[in-house]
């Protein structure tokens, strides 16, 4: 029997998050409805996808008895109360990154799933890339040896001893660069540089004591690994209509892991659990009180 899915909001990520799911079989995958706060923007999407229903509030699609997971593809603003309003109607839910604003409110979202007994998933699609799992293989094997460093960006589940981040601000008062420093046990660090004053190389190197893993250009939608100077690529899926985002057609893989999930009746990812998405959003709680970012949810 097909996954039944109903989308919310009709913006850039849903468009592609439908493309994606397109490319899988469709006796896996279903799209039955879509909702947004207009429902002209809703009877185009879902004209443009074909999907049977259009909804104009997202109360209606959270009443649609045939739904069994909402994908939630708002503006991360809105990612609690439309994550409650589903889980509280009995629809398991795949939130888009970032699952909420700070930790209080991703602690709010797990309740609610645990409360309503329903599956919940960050959608944090890089995990499930068959790079993302060859390099666990790779780790696991030991091929690199033990891990040192992990340049560029972290999407590890492992708790730091501590947190150090700086920021430089433009004139706008918005952050142009940041750097995190992750430190770990056993001396091994993760530094994280994102910025949007500079041309960065987008990659990611884990450097282990015997050897390195490198994720090429666009490291969180990969399509090539190079381990101890070895290269292997591996493509997407086609897309059957023009995308927004790179390779977002990569969104499938965390379609499919949804679909095991509830095929075996879990509450939650092995491979993105809900203790990982409480880590991240802890993580980033400390980073934007070290750079003295607040967002207006944060004294809510």
């Amino acid at each position: 029997m097909a996954t039944r899915w109903g989308i919310c909001s009709a913006g850039k990520i849903s468009h592609d998050f439908t493309v994606a799911l397109r490319t899988l079989p469709p006796g896996d995958h279903q799209v039955l409805a879509v909702a947004a706060r207009d429902l002209r923007h809703a009877q185009e999407f879902a004209e443009r996808h074909s999907i049977p229903r259009s909804y104009g509030s997202y109360e209606e699609l959270a009443k649609d008895a045939e739904i069994d997971v909402v994908y939630v593809g708002t503006i991360h603003p809105h990612h609690l109360t439309a994550g409650v309003l589903f889980m509280n109607a009995g629809k398991s839910v795949l939130c888009e990154k970032p699952m909420a604003m700070n930790g209080r409110e991703v602690q709010e979202l797990i309740a609610t799933a645990r409360k309503n007994d329903v599956f919940l998933m960050e959608a944090v699609w890089t995990r499930f890339f068959p790079v993302s799992l060859e390099i666990g293989r790779s780790l696991a094997q030991g091929e690199i040896g033990d891990v040192l460093m992990f340049v560029v960006l972290a999407f590890g589940g492992e708790r730091p001893e501590s947190v150090q981040a700086t920021g430089v601000c433009l004139d706008s008062g918005v952050d142009g660069t940041t750097v995190v420093t992750l430190k770990f046990s056993r001396n091994r660090t993760a530094v994280c540089t994102c910025s949007i004053t500079m041309q960065l190389t987008n990659d990611a190197v884990i450097v282990g004591s015997k050897g390195t893993i490198r994720v090429p250009t666009n490291m969180w939608c990969p399509t090539s690994l190079v381990v101890n100077g070895k290269e292997k690529q591996y493509p997407l899926p086609e897309p059957g209509q023009q995308l927004n985002f790179l390779h977002s057609t990569g969104l499938s893989y965390e379609a499919e892991e949804v679909r095991k999930c509830l095929l075996k009746g879990l509450r939650e990812s092995s491979q993105m659990p809900l203790s990982d998405s409480a880590l991240l959003a802890e993580i980033m709680d400390e980073a934007r009180r070290q750079v003295g970012v607040v967002y207006s949810q944060d004294s809510q």
